[in-house]
């Protein structure tokens, strides 16, 4: 956080022809000619990390918003988003460095808190959030950027997490369906690519949320997060795409797990490590049903989906979004505890023999045959061996 104007990001792009010079020992020239027509150079960013103007023009709070305030002792530099970047009122120079520098995409998340300060269309709508959004794509599209608008990234009502707990609850399903509806209706005739959450894998885990250990609440909050996916995919299908002739994904974060060891026992852990992270989303997607190999492991403590509900999760992105960071080692290591952490019964390490892993570029969407369309960079700055990736795929 803090103050630093980080939003137009170095693109990974670059690093990976740096790394592949350094390699070979040569600099071969490196342009727009080394991709293939129609290669989308973006800069991604999010609500809460950019905005700023937390406590105006009618925003209503984030748990983002109440967690840094109750409990600042959780950020290192007990900074806030309050101001953040001050995107909300600097947006416009934005725009002008993202043009000045040759790019073709800018991916933002909406605050929910914004449009609906109560989070429910019933708490009302809040005109000037919903006049911030439009002037935002109206500028993206007049310089010559795509927008890529993200529904949720982290930052839901705090008002539906005291009302109900949030995803915890299955009530945030009709809620989070009224606001996807709005945004569909009210920017949907500008904004063609639309992705329902980020990494609600993360989230699910527990990131940010500084929650106690629970060995049930990560896979609610999952199920929840799946089924509010799916129902939003399915109205947007319903009643937007024909006409707005649009696309809406998912983005998920994963990491790819590399056997320690060349055993048995350790292929089979990396698989249960890519099951735990990414599957754990990816399947119902695909195949309307959590990994097989977590089922078993989990046991009752993993939610089930109705048939209506599998129905409707299958096949429930039109383009993937895969944010990639970093790689592990992966060795079995059998647990008794029913601890989602442990739950895969997979110890990761970073280093063998004292080497560190390094980053590996393959990824989950290798296995699913994936082409990529997209890959800004999802870090700031690069200040250590791992570096993130956007990877968007259809």
């Amino acid at each position: 956080m803090g103050n630093k104007r980080d939003l137009l990001l170095c693109l990974l792009v670059l690093m990976v022809a740096m790394d592949g010079a350094i390699a070979s020992h040569k600099w071969r020239p490196f342009n727009r000619s080394c991709f293939p027509p129609g290669f989308i150079f973006g800069a991604g960013s999010a609500a809460y990390q950019i905005e700023g103007a937390a406590l105006e023009d009618g925003k209503g709070a984030s748990v983002w918003d109440i967690l840094v305030r109750q409990h600042p002792e959780r950020i290192v530099d007990r900074s806030t988003g309050d101001v953040a970047v001050d995107f909300y009122h600097r947006y416009k120079e934005d725009i002008m460095l993202m043009k000045k520098i040759g790019l073709d995409s800018f991916r933002f998340s909406i605050s929910w808190t914004r449009i609906l300060p109560k989070g429910k269309l019933s708490g009302g709508v809040n005109p000037l959030g919903v006049q911030f959004y439009s002037n935002l794509i109206d500028d993206l599209l007049a310089n010559g950027l795509k927008p890529f608008v993200t529904l949720l990234h982290f930052d839901h009502p705090q008002a539906l997490e005291d009302e109900y707990g949030g995803f915890s609850s299955p009530k945030i399903v009709d809620d989070f369906v009224d606001y996807a509806d709005f945004c569909f209706k009210t920017f949907g005739d500008r904004v063609k690519h639309w992705v329902t959450m980020n990494e609600p894998n993360g989230w699910s885990l527990g990131f940010g949320q500084g929650l106690p250990p629970s060995s049930t609440r990560p896979y609610i909050l999952a199920h929840h997060f799946l089924l509010s996916h799916a129902a939003a995919v399915n109205l947007y299908r319903k009643k937007y795409q024909a006409s707005q002739k649009g696309k809406i994904g998912i983005t998920l974060v994963t990491t790819w797990f590399e056997p320690k060891f060349d055993t048995t026992a350790d292929h089979k852990a990396a698989s249960r490590a890519r099951d735990f992270l990414f599957g754990w989303f990816m399947d119902p997607i695909i195949y309307g049903e959590y990994p097989k190999s977590m089922q078993p492991l989990v046991g009752n403590r993993l939610p089930k989906f109705t048939e209506a509900e599998s129905k409707l999760l299958k096949g429930s992105i039109d383009f993937l979004g895969a944010n990639y960071y970093t790689t592990n080692y992966a060795e079995n290591g059998p647990s008794n505890t029913p601890f989602l952490p442990t739950d895969a019964r997979v110890n990761l390490t970073t280093e063998k023999n004292g080497v560190p892993i390094g980053t590996t570029v393959s990824s989950c969407s290798r296995e699913k045959k994936l082409s990529p369309l997209f890959l800004p960079s999802s870090n700031s700055h690069f200040d250590d061996q791992n570096i993130g990736v956007n990877n968007f795929a259809d």
